[in-house]
């Protein structure tokens, strides 16, 4: 008799979440890691509850894909093997009743949970199941060991060798796990392992099972680590501990999003007294220590601005500047990460404006007409045709929008945060649309000293305190006026 078979055959279950629940082993094979872009290829399926096999479900599927060769060799499935075989859809009935009312059992179930969800989705079905990961299972009945992958499972255990990388051959491996667990470990002791797993939030399998409980509720910014103190992401929010629990129950339907989960090695945060403090530290960390999978807000090498300044002829001519004087933004429009940036700006300003080019620096200055004069998109200005102050006013108004605001203060301002649940207080420094520092009361304020201070001008940074400092919203922040101190020093990025 086969080892799972001797198990099953010795075993006597007599506690009712065994009795009464029947639990669906199963494992997926797909044509990559992503749910959202990849289809599934094979689904296989074994059903048990106290003590019994209940049968087996397998099936191979067209994934309306071409399947890669590494995929190929990795699983064993190829093009042909699938050619002709059901697409999702044509199971997707029978796929339903056979997981109603089970325990959808997988290893590393987020996985396998996902894809599932994903292929629904694209029905326009919910789907929706309690989930059993036999990482976790593995992690919470055998925490001194590091490695909980299938392969770990069967050696570390001498469960039977099977065809990894098929549907049927993974399902089986897990299977067997699972009762050897329930035998090594006792009913009582796999029971409440089972119950605590089936009732907990999802965390990653590489997480303490009880991470969600030491997060704050309070506003934020929290990084996930990897490996070697790898960081992996940096977020912020205005409760901490329901943000990150939102990342764990996320179905990953993007490979970005499953290898996230999978690295995943530990979570730390810091705290801060409103929402515009966390949303500064994020842009700080971000652009500062680089994580992984953050996409957005990476510093930018240089920032670019437009300047318009007289001509000998008097008339504004538009100049691209890289050293921005803080406290004479009013002077320049648009930030931008990149000379084209800045002047594909100025080409829909002299499009939309009928403003010449080569004033706008777009077309080297030669003496005659310019290009689009000769189109009738340029009033000839360039050649002395149209008067002086009629098109600088015109210019004016068409770079108006793109003006950067000037600082309304007559020196810095501390804004003030306070968070109502810890009574937190956090007074941020701020000066010329620059966040200076952080203090915590009004007595730090007057030992405070900006002049021995490096702060860098920084586009997303700007555009944040402008919104939330000049914002139409009427309970905005309290905002306390300091007294002209020495200026810090200004990096430009």
């Amino acid at each position: 008799m086969p080892k799972l078979g001797r198990i099953m055959g010795l075993m006597s279950i007599r506690h009712d979440l065994l009795e009464t629940t029947t639990f669906a082993f199963l494992d997926l094979e797909t044509t990559g890691g992503s749910a959202e872009r990849d289809r599934i290829t094979e689904i296989g399926i074994r059903f048990w509850r106290n003590g019994q096999q209940l049968g087996e479900w397998q099936q191979l599927l067209d994934p309306q894909m071409r399947i890669s060769p590494f995929i190929q060799n990795l699983t064993g499935i190829t093009n042909e093997m699938v050619a002709g075989k059901p697409v999702f859809a044509e199971v997707a009935d029978e796929l339903r009743e056979k997981l109603a009312d089970v325990v959808f059992v997988a290893h590393n179930a987020r996985f396998d949970y996902g894809f599932i969800k994903s292929e629904y989705r694209r029905l326009g079905q919910p789907f929706a199941a309690p989930v059993l990961c036999t990482v976790k299972l593995s992690r919470h009945l055998y925490p001194e060991f590091k490695r909980h992958n299938m392969d770990a499972l069967i050696d570390r255990h001498g469960l039977a060798q099977v065809q990894r990388h098929r549907a049927m051959g993974d399902v089986a491996a897990m299977a067997e796990f699972f009762l050897h667990a329930l035998a090594d470990k006792g009913q009582d002791r796999f029971c409440t392992a089972l119950g605590e797993l089936l009732k907990r939030p999802s965390v990653p399998s590489h997480l303490p099972a009880d991470v969600l409980n030491d997060l704050p509720r309070s506003p934020g910014v929290y990084c996930f680590y990897g490996e070697n103190d790898v960081l992996l992401y940096v977020g912020k929010s205005t409760n901490i501990q329901q943000r990150v629990a939102s990342h764990f129950s996320g179905d990953h339907n993007s490979s970005r999003g499953i290898r996230m989960s999978e690295s995943m090695r530990r979570v730390e945060w810091t705290e801060t007294a409103g929402e515009l403090g966390a949303l500064l530290l994020e842009l700080k960390q971000i652009k500062a220590l680089k994580p992984l999978f953050n996409r957005r807000s990476r510093a930018a090498k240089t920032l670019v601005s437009i300047e318009l300044v007289a001509n000998d002829d008097d008339y504004l001519r538009a100049q691209l500047v890289r050293a921005i004087e803080p406290h004479r933004l009013g002077d320049y429009f648009g930030l931008f990460r990149s000379i084209r940036d800045a002047e594909n700006a100025l080409m829909g300003i002299a499009q939309k404006n009928e403003l010449c080019n080569q004033l706008l620096g777009l077309e080297p200055a030669h003496g005659g007409a310019c290009f689009q004069r000769g189109l009738g998109r340029c009033k000839g200005a360039c050649v002395g045709d149209e008067d002086v102050v009629r098109y600088n006013l015109r210019a004016q108004i068409g770079f108006h929008g793109l003006r950067l605001q000037t600082w309304p203060w007559r020196g810095p301002v501390g804004v003030v945060e306070r968070d109502p649940v810890t009574g937190r207080t956090d007074i941020l420094v701020i000066y010329n649309w620059m966040h200076i520092t952080t203090v915590s009361d009004e007595a730090q304020l007057q030992d405070l000293a900006l002049g021995g201070l490096q702060v860098t001008f920084d586009f997303d940074s700007y555009r944040l305190v402008v919104k939330t400092l000049l914002g139409r919203d009427k309970r905005g922040p309290e905002i306390v006026e300091l007294p002209a101190l020495q200026e810090p020093e200004v990096l430009m990025p």
